[in-house]
């Protein structure tokens, strides 16, 4: 067997409302807090994963680059992965933020960036990824340190770099998803970790494929990323049992309500998470240990990696193996299975930050 490189395996933490012991059944002891999220992320360094992803989301939750300053200092080798909302930001602002962020991390931050519109506006996919693009382009100049003379559509913008740089002096990577065709060829033109949503292993390659080509285009290189959901337990039939038992109190109603309360209830992506859903069998399972009943109480990310020990690990290795190097994974109430994942799957899988 061909030995795979190492991959990076990341965690989450719920700064958008999105902790349960019970999908769909809101607990105060897991709302997005300070205190709840800031004991996630110290239980992600404590069982030894490499990077753990803050998302964002304007309308629930905590202010995530607020928390990334925050919590940076009580770090010692964990990566954060800070999502920004560029709708919501002035590039110049921005890169100066992520800057002194990255030095109070010692080096260790990533940025996630989300195609956002501003609070209260819409607009249209085309020209908000291609403002996304120009966003991109703004952060990695002015981080990298050099000089900035850009005359966009959405920004007209010339600058020095700021006067305080990332400790590497070089723009932290780009991480960015997105299923639609502006999704895509922004990627292609300006992201470092394309970043996709569970879905049968065709469509994965198919994905894979698809975004060689388009960054390829552009004289670019990708590395790919997978974000899922996690339930491991001793034995398959537990691990069931648990999935089973998170969805037990779930109205319908409530789940469809969650669902649309998302600020990306409706892009590509998300359809994508309902067409698997769709197609899976009576237990909820697309294919072999990928069930998709998480996507009945959330938006995005709507399936989990089910199974034991040893087919949980087979799965990653599987797409490890078709060019996957960057996991982001979480499971239900998160720090709980941030433990179980720490103990049964990371010592079995070579990883490090990428």
């Amino acid at each position: 067997m061909t030995e795979l490189p190492k991959c990076e395996i990341s965690w989450f933490s719920a700064l958008c409302d999105d902790d349960y012991e019970f999908l769909g059944q809101p607990d105060p002891m897991l709302r997005s807090s300070w205190e709840h999220c800031r004991d996630i992320v110290l239980q992600a360094e404590t069982g030894g994963f490499d990077n753990i992803l803050l998302p964002s989301g304007y309308a629930l939750g905590i202010d995530t680059t607020a928390f990334a300053a925050a919590i940076a200092p009580m770090l010692k080798r964990l990566a954060l992965l800070m999502a920004v909302r560029v709708g919501e930001s002035w590039p110049p602002q921005l890169a100066r933020q992520i800057a002194t962020i990255d030095r109070m991390l010692g080096g260790r931050l990533k940025v996630n960036i989300i195609s956002s519109e501003m609070p209260g506006e819409t607009l249209g996919s085309a020209p908000r990824y291609a403002r996304t693009v120009e966003a991109m382009h703004i952060l990695r100049t002015l981080l990298n340190g050099e000089p900035l003379d850009h005359q966009g559509e959405f920004w007209k913008l010339k600058l020095d770099p700021p006067r305080i740089g990332t400790l590497s002096g070089k723009a932290p990577q780009l991480y960015f998803g997105g299923l639609s065709e502006d999704a895509r060829e922004a990627a292609a033109k300006g992201c470092d970790v394309y970043l996709m949503w569970p879905d049968k292993r065709e469509a994965v390659a198919e994905i894979i494929a698809d975004m060689k080509a388009r960054a390829a285009k552009y004289g670019r290189t990708l590395k790919f990323g997978y974000r899922a959901h996690m339930i491991v337990r001793e034995t398959e039939d537990e691990a069931r049992l648990y999935a089973q038992r998170l969805l037990s109190k779930l109205d319908a109603a409530e789940g469809a309500a969650i669902r649309a309360k998302s600020l990306d209830s409706a892009s590509a992506g998300v359809a994508a998470q309902a067409a698997l859903r769709e197609g899976a069998d009576a237990d909820g399972y697309a294919e072999a240990n990928l069930w998709t009943g998480i996507g009945r109480a959330r938006s995005g990310c709507g399936a989990a990696i089910v199974g034991d020990p040893d087919q949980v690990v087979a799965k990653l290795n599987d797409y490890r193996s078709m060019g996957i190097e960057a996991f982001i994974l979480s499971g239900y109430p998160h720090a709980a299975e941030a433990d179980l994942v720490a103990r049964h799957v990371l010592p079995r899988i070579d990883h490090a930050m990428l």
